[in-house]
């Protein structure tokens, strides 16, 4: 039988290609973003991800996904890594790539976990330590293409030094309100005492179910089914809440 014919951008996403890294910066203690130059980009929407390979000399190869941090800007895709101490790939990308070395690429991948300027309604994102990955994509193309949707940022990481992206969070960004909980140590006279979020944090911070707005929940597998949880508890309808989730494999 004949196979049918894949149309040429599915193709171009299916498609393994070359990414050669041009830059790399320290995000935090354990996280460092990688950008990558990649001749014949599709393009990308924020909030989806990429696979990467990597393969050494005697032909192992092995694959990872990973959330694109940046907004769509030609061929240059940014990935932000955390390092995972036992994990295969990550200490190799935080650690060891260097400018000028070149990895596999294929997407990017998703259509759900996305946002589309188009959107009216106002946005809360509810991040994670380096589940704030992707929500920045969805951060920084708001703010490349001067949208003024109301987004509320939820941001849970466990200390002040993992905290990913920390001074571009400071700048003024009209319509975006920002706050931070901390679930183990805090900066110093911070009003919140560290522990874990809480119905009362995502009320107080969130948007009020009868605004109606679309929610993105991205972290670990824990922290999406609790945030997840307390949204619907808190009268979230279902199909307002869209999740990402990761595991430790990365």
């Amino acid at each position: 039988m004949a196979r049918a014919a894949v149309p040429r951008r599915l193709g171009d996403r299916l498609r393994w290609t070359a990414a050669r890294l041009t830059d790399r910066r320290v995000e935090s203690a354990t996280a460092r973003t990688l950008v990558f130059e990649v001749p014949g980009w599709p393009g990308h929407l924020a909030g989806q991800h990429v696979d990467v390979r990597l393969t050494a000399e005697d032909g192992y190869s092995t694959q990872r996904s990973y959330s694109v941090a940046s907004a769509p800007d030609g061929e240059s895709v940014e990935l932000t890594v955390q390092r995972v101490d036992d994990g295969e790939v990550s200490p190799y990308l935080t650690d060891e790539l260097a400018v000028g070395d070149v990895v596999e690429l294929r997407g990017p991948v998703g259509g759900w976990f996305v946002w589309r300027p188009e959107q009216k309604e106002p946005i809360l994102l509810v991040a994670g330590g380096s589940g704030l990955v992707p929500l920045m994509a969805v951060i920084r193309m708001r703010r490349a293409i001067g949208n003024r949707t109301p987004f509320r940022l939820v941001y849970s990481v466990r200390s002040p030094e993992y905290q990913l992206f920390g001074s571009e969070l400071r700048r003024d960004d009209p319509g975006l309100d920002k706050t931070y909980l901390y679930s183990r140590s805090t900066p110093p006279q911070w009003p919140r005492p560290p522990g874990r979020f809480t119905a009362s944090d995502l009320s107080g911070a969130g948007w009020p179910p009868d605004f109606e707005p679309t929610c993105y929940v991205c972290g670990s597998t824990g922290f999406v089914e609790r945030a997840a949880g307390l949204l619907v508890a808190l009268g979230h309808h279902p199909g307002r809440i869209r999740t990402e989730r990761f595991g430790p494999s990365r």
